[in-house]
């Protein structure tokens, strides 16, 4: 089963509108400038994306950010000699993808994971049998498509799965589908919307993984802008014709301003806007929830593990933490797993000891391949719940709320305050393709004034 992609096996295949810009051209020729400036606040890949069609269209363009480097939640770590992606690592879908083409340009490679290469494991160490895991996938898939059809606004995807599917609520290998298939991808499943869950869309063609990092594409859509480091956005103030913004050093002043920084930034007001957003914005960005996904690469001297396949999967009792392990011996011939916690346990791990993280690691890993199996070498774990930066790692449709709220994230107002970022992109929310489409589309509503 492709965990992404099970849920979307009928795709609607209507035209995508918006085409991303030509990147051959990098600033090499002169760009003649049009009177006109853009403040762009942030520097993840829908910043960089609007910067980069912007300054090609002859508009002046600023993009403040509050870290000492670029990229957001795309984060590659090498600090172990290869290549880690904190954030962002998968191109969901590279058919018609733009991000594909800028993976291309930029030099990224790429390893084409397949979620049928994975081996699944119960609490006492007997692997499920593959003839299981093709029956018990296909019933849950049936029941993840009907979900909606006893849906309302104000229930769960949980609370309605409890109540259709109560004969499997203590099944361990649905409890792994519910966790790895679908916290993974969407979120906590008590605050998942029963009637939005999947009302997005996708780009058809392969998954793959980027094995050089991430950043070569946000590295590639930087070059030739100007953007200032370490310059927190404290204040936008739209009341005048033009924009000012302040930051924790400056004053700046444009015609235009792209707010493309995560939404969990806005739900907790690290900027201030004058006047206030309006009541339909800050409603929507109160509905819309965000997921947390937290990864934890663990490595060793040498692999005891099934190194041929991409995937292992572990069936505990209860949590939505560590039951999924990506192989990255396969992946860039790293001696290392990956694995990783969603929802509140992601948030929960935050409070766990490096030592206590590894010890429930190593629990599973034994029970599936002994007591006997070595020790890691050390662990990078990521903690984006409470990184000031992002809280939370990508948006979801959550109950009591309808998923139009997305859309209402993406107005502008007053033709001076634009908004991009996954969570402005209904049809691509909780994607890097999302939020860079969203980025382009931004530019192009400037653009058109």
């Amino acid at each position: 089963m492709n965990r992404r992609k099970f849920i979307r096996n009928s795709i609607s295949t209507f035209p995508i509108f918006l085409s991303p810009f030509v990147l051959a051209a990098c600033g090499e020729e002169a760009i003649a400038l049009n009177g006109k400036s853009v403040i762009v606040v942030g520097a993840g890949i829908s910043g960089l994306a609007a910067a980069k069609k912007l300054s090609e269209k002859g508009f002046k363009v600023t993009i403040l950010e509050s870290q000492n480097r670029i990229g957001g939640r795309i984060s590659t770590n090498r600090t172990l000699g290869f290549d880690f992606d904190e954030g962002a690592s998968w191109i969901h879908g590279t058919k018609k993808n733009p991000i594909s083409a800028l993976a291309t340009d930029a030099g990224a490679t790429t390893f084409v994971t397949n979620d049928n290469s994975v081996s699944v494991f119960d609490t006492n160490g007997s692997q499920y049998p593959d003839s299981e895991l093709t029956k018990s996938e296909k019933l849950f898939e049936n029941a993840f498509d009907s979900i909606k059809n006893n849906g309302s606004v104000n229930k769960s995807f949980q609370e309605v799965f409890n109540t259709q599917y109560s004969n499997y609520t203590n099944n361990r290998l649905w409890k792994y589908f519910l966790s790895a298939y679908i916290a993974f991808d969407f979120g906590e499943l008590t605050e998942l919307s029963s009637l939005d869950y999947d009302d997005d869309e996708a780009f058809d063609g392969d998954d793959v993984i980027i094995t050089n990092g991430y950043d070569k594409i946000t590295n590639f859509l930087a070059k030739g802008l100007e953007i200032k480091l370490n310059e927190a956005v404290l204040m936008v103030n739209y009341a005048n014709s033009m924009v000012k913004v302040k930051t924790n050093l400056s004053e700046y002043e444009a015609n235009f301003v792209v707010i493309s920084v995560p939404l969990g930034v806005l739900k907790n007001n690290i900027i201030s806007f004058s006047p206030s957003l309006p009541n339909s914005k800050q409603q929507a960005i109160k509905n819309i929830k965000i997921n947390v996904v937290n990864k934890f690469l663990v490595v060793w001297d040498l692999p005891f593990w099934d190194t041929s396949l991409q995937y292992i999967g572990f069936t505990p009792e209860n949590g939505n933490k560590f039951n999924y392990f990506l192989n990255m011996k396969k992946i860039n011939n790293a001696n290392a797993l990956v694995t990783f916690a969603y929802g509140n346990d992601a948030k929960q791990t935050e409070q766990m000891t490096d030592n206590e993280i590894i010890t429930e690691i190593m629990n599973h890993l034994k029970t599936i391949y002994g007591k006997n199996i070595p020790s890691p070498q050390t662990m990078i774990r990521t903690k984006w719940a409470s990184d000031k930066n992002a809280f939370g790692s990508y948006t979801f449709a959550s109950n009591g709320t309808r998923s139009t709220d997305f859309d209402i994230l993406a107005d502008d107002i007053e033709q001076k305050v634009f908004f991009a970022g996954e969570h402005t992109n209904k049809d691509y929310r909780g994607t890097v393709h999302g939020a860079y489409l969203s980025g382009i589309r931004e530019a192009d509503k400037i653009i058109s004034l």
